[in-house]
């Protein structure tokens, strides 16, 4: 029987870990994108809070089997119980939250005096998903990976999903998976010749 690790012509992938902001990502405003239907019950919906954009369970059932491990990474100060409470409500299980506690105290391990929005480097993400070209813009300044959807965008899982697909393929060929050995090393080096 072949495993969701055998995927992708017999080759074991790497347990990559993936990262959703929630603000304009997984959260999106009516007029920007549908709501998924709640798994729940009615008379528990009133506890949902936010609606969850169409094709989010569909994108994380189908991460799940290509041996992803799913985040959350917001710098909004909604609290790690909040929102697992509100994804699981939505069917939805994530093995991290980084909210902008966590954010901060992951970061003043490192040493970073000017911190960028997001690092997830720090919290062993391989792959973030945002709305915000910000957010690209500091990953390409730090060496983190970052995948851009718009909020009105319907193909959004289908960028997401092609991320993950390059993501995994370039690891496989790395000896050793992309981590804080080697991010770090090249954030010390900015800091010295700034």
């Amino acid at each position: 029987m072949i495993s969701p690790k055998q995927l992708h012509a017999g080759s074991y992938l790497q347990d990559m870990r993936v990262s959703f902001d929630i603000d304009d990502t997984l959260v999106c405003q009516p007029d920007h994108s549908d709501a998924e239907e709640p798994v729940v019950p009615a008379a528990i919906r009133r506890w949902l809070g936010e609606p969850l954009r169409f094709g989010t369970r569909a994108l994380i059932r189908e991460l799940r089997l290509r041996g992803c491990s799913i985040w959350i990474y917001t710098s909004s100060g909604r609290s790690p119980f909040y929102i697992r409470r509100w994804l699981l409500m939505h069917g939805i299980f994530v093995d991290g939250v980084v909210n902008s506690e966590r954010h901060r105290s992951g970061l003043l391990r490192h040493g970073f005096l000017h911190s960028p929005s997001k690092f997830p480097p720090a919290f062993g993400i391989d792959l973030h998903v945002d709305d915000s070209d910000g957010v690209r813009m500091e990953g390409d300044m730090h060496g983190f990976r970052v995948t851009v959807v718009r909020p009105d965008d319907p193909h959004w899982t289908r960028r997401v999903l092609d991320a993950v697909v390059g993501a995994q393929r370039l690891r496989c060929h790395q000896e050793t998976p992309r981590s804080l050995d080697v991010v770090l090393p090249k954030l010390m080096d900015r800091r010295q010749t700034a």
